[in-house]
């Protein structure tokens, strides 16, 4: 499909109005509009990245099945998130080698770019929504069979650095080129800048799964600012207004702009009503839009979200934070941090385009050069 596309792309504090030009797939220009180019389309983004997502649409990309892996996948392709990493949660190694190898499936399919594995080799302590049961002591050896059935599409990997065995995991996850992400964790915070300073570039959804920081404690959250600030390394944020206050992630955009990572963290009931619903092994119900174990009490841990990234875009772009920021965040800047080439508007990228109205609302998504369905 060749064709023109013309919008008001974000840029720091306000918009060009552009035309993107397409052919076979990718872009093939961006330029200004000229006399003859038809009235604008809207707000014109690129396609928006998430590296951390459980499912959407009342299915989970934590499964065995393709018809199930397409639906949670095609809720938020039709959202404007076209490119994502399917996450899973800690589950026993047989079943976590059968589950890798089929979302290895569906990355080769082109359905998915990845995949990112949450747990097993979590602290306890800090576990969230993952069965206590089924926890592990970092194994080298399992994640050499992880790796295996990955079949090159582990692009991400969550361990608390602190545990026993952790550097060993992680070498063997560096050396197969995966991204090793400090999460669920309770290490300190020098624990915590050596390790973002060594083997692991990413952090698993700041402030949750650790420890809150104290200023005789500062543990992981600030440990992990420290290193965002001065290095590489990213930090992901839940910015749906469960996990994190408003001013949290106004204060993370002020503090490390560069390295915000908006995420997720969404499981079946995305997209979908409140009900009851799994995260692997575990019983979630979704109350007012907020999923908790089901542990009876109704006080269970939050297990995962519920909005599309475009949901946290709008959000706080409504709360004044500059837009082209918020989208720097949910796609340029994730797609680099696990070494994917996405969410770029520029001449020789693939055509992932979200068209919204000015409410940020998304009115048509262009995948891979292709219109996708209303």
């Amino acid at each position: 499909m060749d064709l023109d596309v013309r919008g008001l792309v974000p840029r720091p504090g306000g918009f060009d109005d552009l035309v993107v030009s397409v052919a076979g797939g990718v872009i093939a220009g961006v330029r200004p509009v000229t006399d003859a180019d038809p009235e604008s389309a809207g707000i014109l983004l690129p396609g928006l990245v998430d590296i951390h997502n459980h499912g959407g649409g009342g299915a989970s990309f934590h499964s065995t099945s393709s018809d199930e892996i397409a639906v949670a996948a095609g809720v938020h392709h039709a959202a404007g998130t076209t490119t994502l990493l399917a996450s899973t949660v800690t589950d026993s190694p047989s079943r976590l080698l059968s589950v890798v190898s089929a979302l290895a499936g569906a990355a080769e399919d082109g359905l998915i770019a990845g995949i990112h594995m949450e747990g097993p080799f979590l602290e306890h302590s800090c576990r969230g929504a993952h069965d206590p049961e089924l926890l592990m002591a970092p194994d080298a050896g399992l994640a050499r069979e992880l790796v295996a059935a990955a079949r090159g599409q582990l692009k991400v990997m969550t361990l608390a650095a602190e545990l026993p065995g952790a550097d060993e995991v992680a070498s063997v996850l560096t050396s197969a080129g995966v991204v090793v992400a400090l999460g669920h964790t309770a290490a300190s915070a020098s624990q915590t800048r050596a390790f973002l300073s060594g083997p692991g570039s990413l952090v698993t959804h700041l402030f949750n799964g650790m420890p809150p920081a104290h200023h005789r404690s500062p543990g992981p959250v600030l440990g992990s600012l420290g290193a965002a600030g001065v290095g590489d390394a990213c930090v992901e944020l839940i910015a749906d207004g469960v996990h994190l206050d408003d001013e949290t992630v106004r204060a993370m955009m002020s503090m490390v702009p560069g390295s915000v990572v908006l995420v997720t963290d969404a499981m079946a009931a995305a997209g979908m009503a409140d009900g009851d619903y799994q995260l692997g092994p575990l019983a979630v119900e979704v109350r007012d839009g907020v999923a908790r174990i089901a542990d009876g009490t109704g006080n269970g841990s939050i297990a995962g979200g519920t909005s599309r990234l475009i949901d946290q875009v709008r959000r706080h772009a409504a709360a004044g934070i500059d837009l082209a920021m918020l989208m720097r965040a949910s796609s340029l800047r994730p797609a680099s941090v696990v070494g994917l080439d996405a969410g770029r508007l520029e001449p020789g990228a693939r055509a992932d385009l979200v068209l919204t109205d000015e409410s940020l609302r998304p009115t048509r998504v262009m995948r891979g050069g292709a219109w996708l369905s209303a």
